[in-house]
């Protein structure tokens, strides 16, 4: 039985009815805030996860926030919202599972304040490329049939050219985006780990051939595309894996069709990777020794140094400079 929670507030909202009217046998349960339900305590993540409930909301501020240190492709002006908390997948590794008690998705509806705080904010830069992540604390585009989110601020994007958006995303839901004329302020971020690491830690994505064959698509109507490296898993055949996955990419896609190409170690916040350790006690993932660097939990430095001059190199080799960024974990930008 699917369940959705919706504050009381927005039982009429248009937003809201769409996605009720997509769940027709689904039971409705009214709640003041998503708050009662998403972050009460005493909840299993893992037995959530199996079958997550919806909440519908409305988020009443923070809509945009500066991105992490770090957190950007080379951007002067770099902000993230978020439509939606948790994600579709079920990454071994992701921090959502650590950060959240809830594996419940929450869906923010009032996409309209949404899009006046990005008007807002990118008017405070004028002239200057403005860019805000979307793929932060969910996918972008994993549960675009039910959002529709894209289909809604791909126009707002058409509009403000100083405002630029990452969809940050491991999907095949890219209708949404093959319906509209590419625009040139838009980046369609494709995150991939090697193909084995991908079917033991990342339950439910598309496989590494499904990923490539939407960005094959993208590339056809001519979007900008990116790729996200980020976070690295280490496994003690890293080079070759890694070089397989590579080339596999880049023996498909245009090179010409990316926009930028980020490197990433594995890093997560040592409270929520203590969280998620406790999640999978038996994953492999965790049996790995990891260092605690100024409260981020990630490999041992010449674990992680060794696998980022690999991967980095190997990248070089085949992109521009100009397009290659690689995300710093905070704490170890001076070690």
């Amino acid at each position: 039985m699917q369940y959705i929670y919706i504050e009381e507030d927005i039982i009429d909202h248009p937003q809201a009815k769409s996605i009720i009217q997509r769940f027709e046998k689904s039971t409705l349960v009214p709640i003041k805030h998503y708050g009662e339900v998403f972050n009460r305590k005493n909840q299993n993540f893992r037995l959530q996860k199996n079958q997550p409930a919806i909440i519908l909301a409305n988020k009443n501020n923070e809509l945009v926030l500066p991105a992490p240190p770090g957190y950007g492709i080379g951007g002067k002006h770099n902000y993230y919202f978020s439509h939606m908390l948790n994600c579709l997948y079920d990454c071994r590794y992701c921090f959502l599972q650590g950060m959240y008690r809830s594996a419940n998705y929450v869906i923010f509806v009032n996409f309209d304040d949404f899009k006046k705080s990005i008007i807002d904010t990118a008017a405070k830069h004028p002239g200057e490329e403005t860019w805000f992540y979307s793929g932060y604390d969910c996918d972008s585009l994993a549960y675009e049939p039910v959002t529709a989110f894209a289909e809604n601020f791909l126009p707002l994007f058409d509009q403000h050219t100083n405002a630029w958006m990452e969809l940050r995303t491991k999907s095949t839901q890219i209708r949404s985006l093959l319906e509209y004329d590419a625009l040139s302020n838009i980046v369609v971020a494709y995150s991939f780990t090697p193909d084995e690491i991908s079917q033991e830690h990342e339950k439910g994505v598309p496989s590494v051939d499904k990923r490539i064959e939407a960005m094959l698509k993208l590339q056809d109507k001519g979007w900008k595309l990116g790729l996200r490296f980020d976070p690295m898993i280490y496994h003690p055949d890293y080079q070759q894996q890694y070089s397989d996955l590579f080339q596999k990419i880049f023996s498909k896609i245009d090179k010409n069709a990316i926009h930028s190409v980020s490197l990433g170690a594995f890093r997560i916040p040592k409270a929520f990777y203590n969280n998620v350790a406790q999640l999978h006690p038996d994953n492999a993932l965790f049996s790995h020794n990891m260092e605690n660097t100024q409260g981020m939990m990630s490999y041992p430095l010449d674990i992680e140094n060794a696998m980022l001059d690999y991967c980095r190199q190997q990248l070089l080799d085949i992109v521009p400079e100009s397009i290659f960024f690689s995300c710093t974990p905070p704490g170890k930008e001076d070690l």
